[in-house]
C-alpha cells in the first residue's frame, strides 16, 4: 500500500485486516463514504449493528486500525441503524 493508492482502496485494506475478527462474532463493517473533508463513514452490520459492545468495536479495533493504516485519516464515524 503506498500513499499514491487511492484512499478507498487503502481504507478498504485496513478493514480487511480486520473482517476475519467481525466475521468469527457474525459481523462486518461496510465503507459507506469519504466525504470531501475526509470524514469516513463507515455502517457496522450483521451481528455487530445490534450488539453492546459495537461502540468499543469500533473505537479500539476499527478506527484504531485505520488511523495506524493511514496516518492523518480524519474522523471517522459509524452510522447506527
Amino acid at each position: 500500500m503506498t500513499e499514491a493508492e487511492p484512499l478507498n482502496a487503502r481504507i478498504e485494506d485496513a478493514l480487511n485486516s480486520i473482517r476475519p475478527y467481525l466475521h468469527a462474532d457474525g459481523g462486518d463493517v461496510e465503507l459507506v463514504e469519504i466525504k470531501p473533508d475526509g470524514e469516513v463513514v463507515l455502517r457496522l452490520t450483521g451481528a455487530c449493528s445490534s450488539c453492546e459492545m459495537s461502540e468499543m468495536t469500533m473505537t479500539a479495533g476499527i478506527e484504531e486500525t485505520l488511523r495506524r493504516a493511514i496516518p492523518g485519516i480524519g474522523s471517522i464515524v459509524a452510522l447506527k441503524n
